[in-house]
């Protein structure tokens, strides 16, 4: 995208955890992601079976499943019409399913809310954004946490601006993200820099798992490389990311595992030594060639089938 200045670094995981744990006073977490228990089996960071969702006669999911695992980046792949933002909908706590079971960490999970989504160690990078326009990248960053000034001023509802820019400044710094926190508002920031801003947020307030809808679809070449990068990082330092997109070399470049919907259902899975553009495509569209791969990790999810 001409003209946007956006950069991201390459931080490394002991940063990340760093980084989180000098949150404190339960704002940004620090309370650690979950690790593998061995170097080859990573432990799921959500699990849902059977997820059925209506609209009226219109069923978007028909028994769907879907699990992604800490530390890994899990992309979320489908044609237009085949659920992928019903299910997001669902992780995110903005709807709610008619039938199935979703466990986060092993936990019972019942999406009823965005805070419920939020409690879970759930945040989500929506396609829009979901950034206010008229507001600061500092306050977009902290929109819904704000910190307030101690003391009397804090208990009359003043917000403690000066300590939200000053951790917002940092926290871009150490993800390499451009944004300049004295700006009155992010709707003067360029395309790539909003899109830092939104990422940013979701990787201070994540606890467990980061779901990023189509996070490269509005921007150029040297833009989506950084914003893979920096999802890799994620994943790295051991949250969970669910990433979802169109872009087949986008996934193929960065996720560990890639599930495929059709029509509402989960119709296939694949490692990233297994995927090609062919198979994923295959896949989308009902090709013989997806069934091999579908059967074949049905050992991941414990002997269920794709």
């Amino acid at each position: 995208m001409a003209g946007t200045v956006v950069s991201y670094g390459t931080e490394s995981s002991n940063q990340v955890r760093e980084r989180r744990a000098r949150r404190a006073g339960g704002r940004m977490t620090d309370t650690p992601p979950p690790t593998a228990t061995d170097a080859g089996q990573r432990p799921p960071a959500l699990v849902a079976r059977g997820i059925v969702k209506r609209y009226g006669h219109v069923e978007a999911l028909k028994g769907a499943d879907f699990e992604c695992r800490a530390g890994e980046v899990t992309a979320l792949i489908g044609d237009n019409g085949a659920g992928k933002s019903t299910l997001v909908k669902i992780l995110s706590g903005t709807a709610l399913p008619d039938a199935g079971t979703i466990t986060v960490n092993g936990a019972e999970y019942r999406p009823d809310s965005p805070a419920a989504s939020h409690t879970a160690g759930i945040e989500t990078v929506y396609q829009d954004l979901a950034l206010a326009p008229d507001l600061g990248p500092a306050a977009n960053l902290f929109l819904g946490r704000e910190r307030r000034r101690a003391g009397l001023l804090g208990r009359l509802g003043f917000m403690d601006d000066r300590a939200m820019r000053d951790d917002a400044t940092r926290t871009f710094a150490e993800l390499g993200v451009t944004a300049d926190t004295s700006r009155a508002s992010v709707r003067a920031l360029s395309g790539g820099q909003r899109q830092g801003v939104a990422v940013a947020r979701a990787v201070a307030w994540g606890r467990s798992i980061v779901l990023l809808d189509e996070p490269t679809a509005a921007l150029g070449v040297v833009q989506t490389q950084n914003v893979l990068r920096l999802v890799r990082t994620v994943a790295d330092s051991g949250i969970a990311v669910v990433l979802i997109s169109h872009s087949m070399p986008d996934v193929l470049a960065v996720a560990d595992r890639i599930e495929v919907l059709r029509l509402g259902r989960r119709v296939a899975r694949f490692t990233r030594a297994e995927a090609s553009v062919d198979r994923l495509v295959a896949a989308m569209t009902g090709g013989a060639e997806a069934a091999a791969p579908a059967a074949g990790l049905a050992d991941i999810n414990g002997g269920h089938p794709a």
